[in-house]
């Protein structure tokens, strides 16, 4: 196939360019949680907001999102249905799970990724000393139907005027929004529901589907390291695979695939060229180029170049591992 300039950037949304959501979820006024910064990349994401702007909404079997925030401030414990997958961008992330966020955590730092298990609740918070991002991948091209909400994150979020309804909607009540006639309250969890997220330790999770950046530079040898995937570092098929290209593996050649395959930098800048074309990457973009298209890859400047790959399978987006298999 082929692209013009134009329709390839209409494929790339820049760092600079991220339009952010103050108000995408149900923790949005909870203080703590209340100077998150949510952005829907590729495909709708998870966004409980009519506010979320969506940059690309063709969806390559996977959802691409992000979130920007101050430190200290975190992200309440919910649990998704399908995989959801986060490489740190910028900052010190933590990272914790469990029903009150106390069964295990982990620190990660710059480029470092996790593919947190499904079926158990989670959060994270920015340790860092200054704005952080974290880059997510998520499962399915409806990125699995939604959260799942510890119920203390529903019920503080109701004393600080947001209420979530059962059609997975917002609803603001210090704005004098209510809830539609027929809707009701999302309800919470019973004891009996919750007995089906486990309290899984640290050391069941971290080993399995933590991958650290330098180790992965380390394996990207004359190859890509293979980071998820049934072949990978992260053994799982959730629906996409996962790799980290360096200066030493990029193809050397141009290469097409049937597959769609999205490219996110995390250090240094790319070039991408195509049909005669041209374009460069830096870290913070997003690049999804299309099934047969012609392409080629290297970095454009001298020093540190990696990029995340993501390219999609043919796995059902809900065959990723749970955590009750540990």
């Amino acid at each position: 196939m082929t692209l013009s300039r134009e329709d390839m950037e209409r494929r790339i949304v820049r760092y600079g360019e991220l339009q952010p959501c103050r108000t995408a979820f149900i923790d949005a006024h909870t203080p703590g949680s209340n100077q998150k910064e949510n952005f829907t990349i590729i495909g709708g994401g998870v966004s409980e907001s009519p506010d979320q702007h969506v940059h690309i909404k063709e969806t390559p079997g996977f959802n691409i999102g992000a979130a920007g925030q101050p430190p200290h401030c975190r992200n309440s414990l919910h649990s998704h249905r399908t995989a959801e997958v986060f490489f740190v961008l910028k900052g010190r992330w933590r990272f914790f799970w469990g029903r009150f966020g106390t069964a295990g955590e982990v620190v990660l730092e710059e480029g470092d990724i996790f593919n947190i298990p499904t079926g158990i609740f989670r959060g994270f918070e920015n340790v860092g000393t200054d704005y952080g991002m974290i880059m997510a991948i998520l499962g399915g091209d409806d990125a699995g139907g939604g959260v799942v909400w510890a119920p203390q994150v529903i019920e503080d979020a109701r004393d600080h005027g947001l209420v979530l309804g059962e059609n997975g909607k917002l609803y603001d009540t210090k704005k004098g929004q209510r809830l539609p006639d027929g809707v009701r309250p999302m309800p919470l969890l019973t004891d009996e529901e919750l007995t089906a997220f486990p309290e899984t330790p640290a050391e069941a999770v971290v080993p399995f589907h933590v991958a650290r950046y330098w180790d992965l530079m380390a394996l990207a040898g004359k190859a890509p390291a293979r980071v998820i995937g049934a072949d990978a570092l992260l053994k799982d098929r959730p629906g996409f695979s996962v790799e980290l290209l360096t200066r030493g593996s990029i193809p050397e050649d141009a290469y097409e695939t049937p597959r769609h395959e999205v490219l996110m930098p995390v250090r240094g800048h790319w070039r991408l060229a195509w049909d005669g074309n041209s374009t460069v990457l830096a870290p913070g973009d997003t690049c999804a180029v299309p099934p047969g298209l012609r392409h080629a890859l290297a970095p454009s400047m001298t020093g540190e170049a990696s990029l995340y790959r993501i390219t999609n399978t043919d796995d059902p987006a809900g065959a990723t591992w749970r955590a009750e298999a540990a």
